[in-house]
């Protein structure tokens, strides 16, 4: 069942209004901080490194644009035309390809792997942003896209993340400037609780084959020039438990 039109409305705005420069958005941290170090936790569990990479809410496609130097072929798809349009735009060589695609959609999510076959799969901060009733849906058109061969890591927020957002939202100053479209479009991060992770994963019929916690780098500063950081743990899933074969 596709996604609400509060929820596709508010992502449309957001990224219609965010700024296409490199880092505008509060979350398009540089890949080095980024895809590469869950590259580096991913890797090893990969079964088939060969397979196609899809990048699901791949926003604007920093971090898709940094797959396609490492894989054969990427794809990145959204939820939202203006940010795979923005995707598009930023990165025009072709090395990573862009479409529109609700990942509740689940005739949709089918016809890609039809026509991709089993892929390996990113996710980073896609479910906590997801609203209560689509996270089952997005759990199940990752198991869909993995099939029986490939392998997804996912990277969301810690619930705990919530209480440093809310900080950051109360200060005296008022949320930092790259966090204000958040609350603006009406975004709600950090709203799911850590063990439902698993769960929905296991759900959808996929192992869990490891997972850990890490910080997630954003693009802001605190006033004192620090990077802020988001507490965030990570999964990697896929058809069965057995061994990756390389």
């Amino acid at each position: 069942m596709p996604v609400s039109s509060r929820y596709l409305n508010a992502w449309e705005g957001f990224w219609r209004d965010a700024p296409a420069e490199a880092g505008a958005v509060i979350w398009d941290a540089e890949p080095a901080l980024t895809a590469s170090v869950h590259l580096a936790l991913f890797d090893p569990y990969l079964a088939d490194p060969a397979l196609p990479v899809v990048d699901v809410g791949c926003g604007n496609g920093t971090q898709t644009r940094f797959l396609a130097e490492r894989f054969g072929r990427v794809l990145g798809f959204d939820l939202s035309t203006a940010a795979v349009g923005l995707a598009r735009t930023q990165h025009p060589d072709g090395r990573a390809e862009f479409a529109q695609l609700d990942a509740t959609d689940g005739p949709g999510v089918r016809e890609l792997h039809a026509r991709l076959g089993d892929a390996n799969v990113y996710v980073r901060g896609l479910i906590h942003q997801s609203e209560p009733a689509d996270r089952q849906p997005v759990a199940d058109a990752i198991a869909t896209l993995v099939g029986d061969r490939g392998r997804a890591f996912v990277v969301e927020l810690s619930a705990s993340a919530k209480a440093v957002l809310a900080g950051l939202a109360q200060s005296p100053q008022g949320p930092p400037p790259k966090l204000r479209p958040v609350f603006e479009h009406g975004l709600a991060p950090a709203e799911v609780v850590d063990s439902a992770f698993g769960e929905l994963f296991r759900t959808a019929g996929l192992t869990v084959l490891a997972s850990g916690e890490l910080p997630l780098f954003l693009t802001e500063f605190a006033p004192d020039g620090s990077r802020i950081d988001l507490p965030s743990h990570w999964l990697v899933v896929g058809a069965d438990g057995a061994a990756p074969q390389r």
